[in-house]
């Protein structure tokens, strides 16, 4: 199922981060923090009573001056009004409504998107109360009271905010055609690939728009199948500000992603692979979406008999959290194994959704534990007791042992790799899931 997507816009310093924080720190379980990705985490997936959504901050560098600051307001309404499927619009109670806050509300208003207005640092509601009203001269519905920092009135602002979820991703789920998002930095091919991909079957069913948000699907068909590649090219807006165009770009390939099975992450042969590469990517792991890495431009790389291998080390090592991604060398500009992209989609999308017996997949942890003796701790040893598939889309795994503080880290990736010997499991994530016998879970 996509999650619906929530963004939270705003003027500089009226507490768009501590409530993105607060949310993402109380209420919900974030993902951990993956090696290679930005500690500054500006998307969280949240949980509010049975609904599940994901968080955006849209926050960015603060200038100084203030025409500056209204054009970087509108810059971010618009990356809500484009991506989210809700837009929270916070606003400062102490500082009262200024001219930014209504030009911005105008944008908001007119895009048709839901709009909970949020009226942060109301402390207290008996001295601050009345001046909550003025608000409701933007014109965007009733302002809701809130403090991000003492925590007041985020129940109702949730509540306010999941009314607007609509069925539409539920009937997303029902699709069943593979569904691949190519990501990737700006100017890297991503558009030149899904051209490519369109000439060489010379089949469009159509092109529609994406059913929650403006991004273009193009539906192609390939010996029978029909795939949908959802194209996050294109949506990169002019700015001076290179960290805006990366935060920019990691809030829609969050969007991409969350829609897809597979994901397609195209790294610019010419370029190399960068931090912002592993940036964008690093959704793909948490969301336990397929992943294959597209090398393009490798037509324009002079190459030797090491070429290929030293490039492939400078990628895996980037990119070392996500091992599993399969890796191919393209070219968008000849054609140069484009078409094995729907090979290894396929591949990828049948792994997705394999099933190991219980009983075999025990044979592999005896055998596992017998080879590397579990972690021990103050005379105290980790005891596996059985292990068992649960889900697919991904392939996740329940391990009951009599202590999962014992459990650390680097024995679930012995066994991962364990089970990747036996099963493969090429491109996609896996999910495991650690219980003691008495329920407790990691």
């Amino acid at each position: 199922m996509s999650k619906p997507i929530v963004a939270i816009v705003g003027r500089p310093n009226v507490g768009k981060s501590t409530l993105f924080n607060v949310l993402a720190g109380e209420m919900i379980s974030i993902v951990k923090d993956t090696p290679g990705v930005t500690r500054d985490r500006i998307y969280a997936d949240c949980s509010w009573l049975d609904m599940n959504f994901t968080l955006i901050d849209t926050g960015g560098i603060e200038p100084d001056s203030k025409d500056i600051i209204l054009s970087q307001m509108r810059e971010q309404a618009q990356i809500a009004i484009d991506t989210a499927d809700v837009i929270i619009f916070i606003v400062d109670v102490r500082q009262g409504l200024v001219d930014a806050d209504s030009k911005v509300a105008d944008m908001l208003r007119k895009s048709g998107k839901p709009v909970v207005l949020a009226v942060n640092k109301v402390d207290s509601f008996q001295k601050f109360g009345n001046d909550v009203y003025e608000f409701y001269n933007l014109g965007i519905g009733d302002p809701i009271p809130v403090s991000a920092a003492s925590r007041l009135g985020l129940g109702d602002l949730l509540d306010e905010v999941t009314k607007h979820f609509s069925a539409e991703q539920l009937e997303e789920a029902e699709d069943e055609r593979p569904r691949v998002a190519i990501v990737g930095k700006p100017n890297v091919g991503k558009s030149s690939i899904i051209n490519k991909l369109i000439g060489e079957n010379r089949v469009i069913v159509s092109n529609i728009a994406g059913t929650t948000r403006d991004a273009v699907d193009t539906e192609v068909v390939h010996n029978g199948t029909e795939y949908v590649f959802i194209d996050t090219a294109g949506l990169r807006r002019k700015s001076k500000i290179k960290e805006d165009l990366e935060r920019y770009s990691i809030i829609r390939t969050v969007s991409a992603v969350e829609r897809a099975d597979v994901v397609i992450l195209v790294i610019d042969a010419t370029e190399g692979v960068t931090e912002q590469d592993a940036q964008i990517a690093g959704s793909a792991p948490d969301r336990g979406k397929g992943l294959i890495i597209a090398v393009n431009k490798w037509d324009a790389i002079e190459k030797n008999d090491k070429t290929i291998y030293e490039h492939t080390r400078r990628i895996r090592d980037t990119l070392s959290f996500m091992p599993y991604a399969e890796l191919l060398f393209i070219s968008a500009v000849t054609g140069q194994r484009i078409s094995k992209l729907f090979e290894l989609i396929d591949m990828v999308r049948e792994n997705q959704t394999l099933r190991i017996a219980t009983g075999v997949l025990n044979e592999i942890m005896t055998e596992a534990v017998a080879l590397q003796q579990p972690p021990s701790d103050k005379g105290k040893r980790l005891k596996l007791y059985y292990m068992t598939q649960v889900a697919v889309k991904p392939p996740t795994f329940v391990i009951f042992v009599n202590d999962k503080e014992l459990m650390h880290f680097s024995y679930v990736r012995y066994l991962e790799n364990r089970i990747r010997e036996s099963f493969g499991f090429r491109g996609t994530a896996l999910k495991f899931i650690i219980r003691e016998r008495n329920g407790k879970e990691q």
